[in-house]
């Protein structure tokens, strides 16, 4: 009987909630040269999202729209509407994108919980769409909560609540829920070794979303980059100790305001991918970009930036160093 009313709340709280839970779908292209050919593809991204507010806004994963094109969401009742991001934090992998058109129906809302009071051993639900099966329910235990803090400023650059519900390939961005129906975690990746769920899931606690999403409203750089240093810093000659490697830069993002260029060459190191050719990032304003405090410091200054302020960026450019220059509209 204990597991028959178990089983009676979860899909209670299912149907509650589910309406406003999306599919969201982007697009991007891309050219790479590889092997001597050069070629141009349409990558297709998948994943899941969740509705907070009136006018549309729903929370995701970073790492699913941050380099985007076109982003479309679909409802439950399979209305289609694309969307546009708002703010994204790559580093905690949590972002806020808004519907570029009202839905013509009305939408359910999800509220966020408070997840600082989620306990290791606590039951959660999850729902996504895993491999595009759209409204997918899992159910676990929290089996662990890890923050991340920086070395500068004592920002808290990400914070994690580990899972042992299911999360696969397109539940990324999908909410995960505590017991009373609140969300207190956006999930966001898996540990595996064939690329499919074998018991550890991730997911970015609502407040640490909260923060950096509704109340500082992070700025959508719309970059995708890596921090290089050392042996591949020298490799790749630059000037100084380390730079920013940009691999893509996504349309109207503030990368693409400064005119900064993603690389062609997808190349393997280390287990990770990198893209050689695009632009490498030595300085914003004056502060070098060589080590992880100095970019904590750096998204620190644009986060401080307001309409009609200068940004000044120093960049290693197919082998020449170039300064940028722009007023922020």
């Amino acid at each position: 009987m204990t597991i028959q009313g178990f089983s009676q709340k979860i899909s209670t709280l299912y149907e509650n909630t589910h309406d406003a839970v999306v599919l969201i779908q982007t697009m991007r292209t891309e050219v790479l040269f590889e092997e001597g050919l050069t070629t141009m593809s349409g990558l297709k991204g998948l994943g899941s999202g969740f509705i907070i507010s009136k006018e549309g806004d729903i929370l995701t994963a970073a790492h699913l729209v941050q380099t985007a094109e076109h982003i479309m969401v679909t409802f439950s009742d399979g209305e289609e509407i694309p969307a546009k991001v708002l703010y994204s934090f790559p580093a905690a992998d949590v972002a806020l994108i808004r519907l570029e058109n009202p839905k013509s129906t009305p939408i359910t809302i999800l509220k966020l919980g408070d997840s600082d009071k989620a306990k290791t051993g606590d039951q959660v639900f999850i729902i996504g769409a895993p491999y595009g099966l759209k409204h997918s329910l899992s159910v676990g235990y929290i089996s662990g909560k890890h923050k991340r803090e920086a070395a500068y400023n004592g920002l808290v650059t990400s914070e994690i609540i580990q899972s042992d519900a299911a999360i696969n390939v397109g539940s990324s961005g999908g909410p995960m829920f505590n017991m009373k129906g609140e969300v207190i975690g956006i999930s966001s990746f898996i540990l595996s070794l064939s690329k499919g769920f074998q018991g550890l899931g991730f997911a970015a606690s609502s407040n640490i979303a909260n923060k950096l999403l509704l109340e500082e409203h992070a700025i959508w750089t719309g970059i995708e980059s890596n921090l290089v240093s050392g042996p591949l810093a020298e490799i790749l000659n630059l000037p100084q100790s380390g730079g920013v490697l940009v691999n893509r830069v996504a349309s109207h993002s503030l990368g693409d305001l400064l005119g900064l260029e993603g690389g062609h060459y997808k190349i393997i190191v280390e287990n990770s991918e990198l893209i050689l050719g695009g632009d490498i990032i030595l300085k914003l304003d004056d502060i070098p970009l060589t080590n992880e405090v100095n970019l904590i410091k750096s998204w620190f200054t644009l986060q401080s930036l307001k309409s009609g302020d200068y940004l000044n960026i120093t960049i290693l450019r197919r082998g020449k160093i170039m300064e940028i220059h722009k007023i922020i509209p």
